[in-house]
């Protein structure tokens, strides 16, 4: 009878983590959750992602707050992670840059294994712009200018190892050109930078939008697979003879050891916000679209990006001192 007790002690002893952690998913959420962006308020990221957050507190019955923390290429939020609580109430915008991280600087935390990856949202659309009243009409021309003037034709990004900026370190390293790489924290800083005329050029997400609608800047080319709805005169890179393309998936990601059942109510919630038409509607503002992966396919996603960085990080001569 004794030896029963011990053995029923046992089994419910095993269980009780299981049972703690689908108890807390289904009582989830009980307050306000924060998301952290990786990028400024007023850029494209920003803006589409609080329409993606209201959507989500309609589902969710508690506020999702936006928490802006640009810098270090986007990286900083996937940080955050790493000390927040493993409860839901913390999560954060995973961007392409967090991938490279392990490979251009020294980190005690490993983007695949420590991030509980929840669901991806969406990517961006890139593309280079000049003033308006640049002389350079045509990306022969940028070209053409920069052979003649190594290292004096200036291009901003949106920060050092992000997408847009290690795009065109592989593009100028094709096309043999030298030119002068200034980061930023995100679009809207970028934007002020080249209409305020610090710069000669951005490469950025489609947050250059509304100025080019606007006739304020030119769209030199855009870096997808097909021509841009919003841009149709503005060329590929690959129709330009640069055999390149680059769009950056970026989801949602909570701390290691986050729940199942948490992470499956958040990624349901997100899924629900995604499918709303004024979530389309505002990615549509920026040449963006819903680029939907589950739970599982983005873990994966996350495991295939990290291996692909370290090629490209390798090759244009910017991975770590071993």
């Amino acid at each position: 009878m004794q030896r029963r007790r011990w053995i029923q002690w046992g089994a419910a002893a095993a269980l009780a983590p299981a049972l703690s952690a689908r108890a807390q998913g289904q009582g989830f959420p009980s307050r306000p959750i924060k998301l952290v962006v990786a990028f400024p308020a007023g850029g494209p990221t920003d803006i589409t992602m609080r329409v993606l957050a209201e959507n989500a507190s309609r589902v969710l019955g508690q506020p999702v707050v936006i928490d802006n923390k640009p810098g270090a290429g986007g990286t900083l939020p996937a940080q955050m992670l790493q000390s927040s609580p493993a409860d839901g109430y913390t999560v954060a915008q995973i961007p392409l840059g967090v991938f490279r991280m392990p490979y251009t600087t020294k980190i005690n935390w490993d983007p695949v294994k420590d991030i509980s990856y929840v669901i991806n949202v969406t990517g961006y659309a890139f593309g280079v712009v000049v003033p308006a009243d640049s002389p350079f009409k045509t990306w022969a021309d940028f070209v053409a200018y920069a052979k003649a003037n190594p290292g004096k034709l200036s291009y901003g990004s949106t920060g050092a190892l992000t997408s847009p900026h290690l795009t065109m370190e592989r593009v100028a390293q094709q096309q043999g050109l030298q030119l002068l790489h200034v980061p930023y924290k995100g679009s809207a800083d970028l934007m002020q930078a080249i209409m305020g005329g610090q710069l000669m050029a951005a490469a950025d997400s489609t947050g250059f939008a509304p100025q080019v609608e606007a006739g304020k800047l030119r769209v030199l080319n855009t870096w997808g697979a097909e021509r841009l709805a919003k841009f149709p005169d503005a060329p590929t890179l690959r129709e330009l003879g640069v055999d390149i393309v680059q769009n950056s998936p970026f989801g949602i990601g909570a701390p290691k050891g986050t729940p199942a059942d948490v992470v499956r109510r958040l990624h349901d919630a997100f899924k629900t916000a995604m499918d709303q038409e004024n979530y389309r509607a505002a990615l549509a503002r920026y040449d963006m679209v819903p680029i939907y992966m589950d739970t599982a396919a983005y873990r994966q996603f996350a495991q295939d990006t990290y291996l692909r960085e370290k090629a490209i990080i390798e090759k244009l001569g910017l991975a770590k001192p071993s």
